[in-house]
């Protein structure tokens, strides 16, 4: 389907006030016909004709008729406004469901700044072209027809002496449609170069002030800045090379209007009231001819627009989120059966490679391994961030992938890496994950993660607000309230990712102390760089370039005296002798 069919399924719905509103506007179109007629009346019978008696009437009708269509163009702009408002909430509200439902995949190849285009920008271009560039285009085209229709009846041979000008106003039209299109385009992507450069500037503003960078960054903005008003010079570049042709032949109509119509008017072929009527309607041909090119851009912007929301609108997920609104509750059985994994947009290079355990509730993993190993990933396939591109997991014994995505979810709380806190009250931080949590609850979990002490001595204690993305905390803060998010959740399975890297050894055993109490019963994964945090696990994986090459208990390891060994030499400076 083209632009304008994709576009309906937002208009059908308010089909009635369009109808009405077009017909508002046909009303308009016809009564805009009435005044000119009436001038070259009162030229004709009132100031060469005598008949005074005529003049009050002609102008009553004439002030009505004007204020008729003023209240007219008024009620059918707002109506257009309103619907296109409508459509503007509908696409916005389609566009983030659509967010929602895509997967890492999707946003590990989408910039943000391409993101925010398309929900400010895209979405405002088409809002604009619903509220206005439709009933102008329609008030323009009918203006054109009414205007060729009154002049003919008036005087043919002057109507056709105009119209052999149209010809070359649309072949210039044509032309400048084709010409601006790719021009659009560029734009467009150069606006979402600009937003991600500027969006990524902003929330690493703390690394560039750290580094003294200010100065390197004005000038990446100024490149982008740059590519951006280029882009909208060869839009102008097009304008000017298309509008100011299209204004010449526009007011040559008027020049030819005068010199021919003033010919008959001396040779007695046509009255001055009539010339005058013709003169009136001209504008009705001047005005859409010297609008069609800014209508042309405006349509080129829409167009450009359309295609790059529907083609986000319909981005499949690689994992379909299908609602299901059964209660799911999983106890904690987690089971990797020879499980290789590779991103979409490498698939010749494994993260993970044959990867296999198996674990019981109540039990926990550690996950050891340097930076790359695929520790993450491995999480990250257990909460179906991902799905393995082979072998299986199984959760209770059931094939992970025959869960429903979001049920399964609300089985797992996970820790990232990443600490990523909302601008939003600390309580409502913590109680993210269960917003019908109780408080009493909720100050339990930071006590168990070491942060209830910090967050009392907050101006508001728990509701306190927290800046965006946490500004204002220091990392072991954010980790410890993430911690707390994860338990108030109250999962079946708890994927803690390196959570208490930012914190120091004293806190990192305190918290270690009050997890063991709290997740007898949970299924927990533990991504760790120190021993200490993984020592007392059930299961512990020692990892390396997406292989598991040891597993097994913190003694079954140290005895085996090979990677884990070594990483245990090294954590606690010990010699081959003293290791235990």
């Amino acid at each position: 389907m083209n632009n304008f069919q994709w576009l309906w399924q937002y208009l059908k719905n308010y089909k009635v006030k369009m109808m009405i509103a077009l017909v508002f506007v046909v009303v308009n179109s016809l009564l805009i016909v009435i005044n000119p007629i009436l001038t070259g009346q009162l030229v004709d019978k009132v100031i060469d004709g005598g008949q005074v008696n005529l003049l009050v009437p002609f102008l009553a009708i004439m002030i009505g008729v004007q204020f008729i269509r003023t209240v007219i163009r008024y009620t059918y702009q707002i109506m257009f406004e309103r619907v296109s408002q409508n459509v503007l909430f509908r696409l916005r509200q389609d566009l983030y469901k659509k967010l929602q439902e895509l997967d890492f995949d999707f946003f590990n190849h989408t910039r943000v700044g391409d993101i925010m285009a398309r929900m400010t920008g895209d979405t405002d271009a088409i809002r604009h072209f619903v509220s206005w560039v439709s009933y102008n285009s329609i008030e323009s085209i009918l203006w054109f027809v009414a205007a060729i229709i009154m002049m003919g009846w008036i005087n043919f041979p002057l109507m056709l002496a105009l119209v052999v000008i149209t010809p070359l106003i649309y072949f210039l039209t044509m032309k400048m449609s084709k010409e601006a299109h790719p021009v659009f385009f560029e734009i467009r992507e150069s606006f979402s170069r600009l937003n991600s450069m500027v969006e990524e500037n902003i929330g690493g503003n703390r690394v560039v002030k750290a580094f003294a960078r200010e100065e390197f960054e004005i000038e990446k903005f100024n490149d982008y800045n740059e590519d951006y008003k280029k882009r909208n010079m060869a839009s102008a570049e097009v304008s000017a090379k298309f509008l100011p042709w299209l204004d010449l032949l526009a007011g040559s109509l008027t020049m030819t209007t005068l010199l021919i119509g003033g010919w008959l008017v001396i040779k007695g072929q046509m009255t001055l009231g009539d010339l005058i009527t013709f003169n009136g309607f001209l504008w009705m041909l001047n005005q859409p001819m010297r609008m069609s090119g800014w209508l042309i851009n405006d349509v080129q912007r829409f167009n450009a627009s359309c295609i790059k929301i529907r083609q986000m609108i319909h981005t499949k997920a690689t994992i379909p989120v299908v609602d299901n609104q059964e209660e799911l509750k999983v106890k904690g059985f987690v089971e990797f059966q020879d499980v290789s994994f590779h991103f979409s947009d490498d698939p010749e290079t494994n993260v993970l490679s044959e990867v296999s355990f198996k674990v019981a509730p109540g039990q926990t993993i550690g996950i050891l391994g340097e930076t790359g190993s695929g520790k993450t990933t491995l999480v990250n396939l257990v909460a179906r961030f991902y799905d393995p591109t082979q072998g299986k997991i199984l959760i209770d014994g059931k094939n992970a992938k025959d869960y429903p995505v979001r049920q399964l979810r609300e089985n797992i709380s996970m820790v990232m890496q990443d600490v990523f806190l909302f601008s939003n009250t600390v309580e409502d931080n913590i109680a993210f994950g269960n917003p019908y949590v109780e408080p009493e609850y909720i100050q339990r979990v930071a006590e168990i993660a070491d942060a209830h002490n910090f967050i009392s001595k907050m101006p508001q204690g728990y509701d306190t607000i927290i800046g965006e993305r946490g500004v204002g905390l220091s990392g072991g803060q954010k980790q410890r309230i993430s911690l707390a998010r994860a338990l108030a959740k109250d999962p079946s399975i708890l994927i803690l990712d390196d959570t208490t890297s930012a914190v120091d050894m004293e806190t990192e055993s305190k918290i270690q102390k009050e997890l063991t109490n709290l997740t007898g019963e949970k299924t927990t994964f533990i991504i760790a760089h120190r021993i200490s945090s993984v020592r007392d696990a059930n299961l512990i994986l020692m990892m390396e370039k997406g292989h598991v090459v040891e597993q097994g208990t913190h003694e079954e390891l140290i005895a085996k005296k090979g990677f884990y060994y070594e990483v245990y030499q090294k954590q606690l400076g010990l010699t081959n002798g003293e290791v235990g």
